[in-house]
């Protein structure tokens, strides 16, 4: 069916990695190459899975602290890539630009930083780039693309792995994508809120 995907590669960038074990160890099953960063490429490998960092694809380390790690247009047009448009096809390959057919990604905990009191400088920090680019991305390429935008869909990933192997249909690409859409609204409304309460940013 030209509706079914396969599983080929997967970006996993994640901040709660429990729970995250299973998923990985079949995916590694199932043949797909992992990609990561820092302390999920560092968790991978400690299950014994082979990963591969990001910054290979790049060709960039992490830099600025942490705060640019997966944004590259090797990595977004991976993702954003549309698998049947041949001129989208032709660039991929002429840039040696990877198909990235799954993204996990799990967005730093801004409202619970909020919540226990931290520094402004701190709540800053917990304001996710890299991550809610990746989830809008893969959620608006769900013709070709999986997106598991936080802990709360990993369960259904397993799920649909154990059911279908590595691949997909585009009815289960839609789902996770209407998912992704709910994680970002409400990330980005509760970041709102807190820049328009906090009497420091008044």
């Amino acid at each position: 069916m030209a509706e079914t995907r396969k599983i080929k590669r997967a970006l996993v960038s994640v901040f709660h990695k429990d729970g995250l074990e299973d998923i990985l160890r079949t995916l590694h099953q199932e043949g797909v190459e992992l990609l990561s960063t820092g302390g999920t490429q560092a968790f991978i490998e400690s299950l014994g899975i082979p990963c591969r960092k990001v910054e290979d694809v790049t060709t960039y380390p992490s830099i600025l602290g942490g705060r640019v790690k997966t944004l590259h247009p090797k990595v977004f047009g991976g993702i954003l890539g549309r698998r049947e448009n041949e001129g989208d096809r032709q660039q991929m390959q002429q840039y040696d630009i990877p198909d990235i057919d799954l993204v996990i990604v799990d967005l730093y905990p801004f409202e619970d930083t909020v919540a226990s009191g931290a520094s402004e400088a701190d709540i800053i920090e917990k304001i996710d780039i890299g991550g809610i680019s990746l989830i809008r991305a893969a959620a608006k390429n769900f013709r070709d693309v999986i997106i598991v935008p936080s802990k709360a869909e990993y369960k259904p990933l397993l799920d649909l792995l154990k059911q279908k192997g590595a691949q997909s249909e585009l009815d289960d690409r839609r789902w996770f994508a209407t998912r992704a859409f709910a994680v970002s609204s409400h990330y980005d409304t509760a970041i709102h809120q807190w820049f328009s309460l906090s009497p420091a940013l008044s």
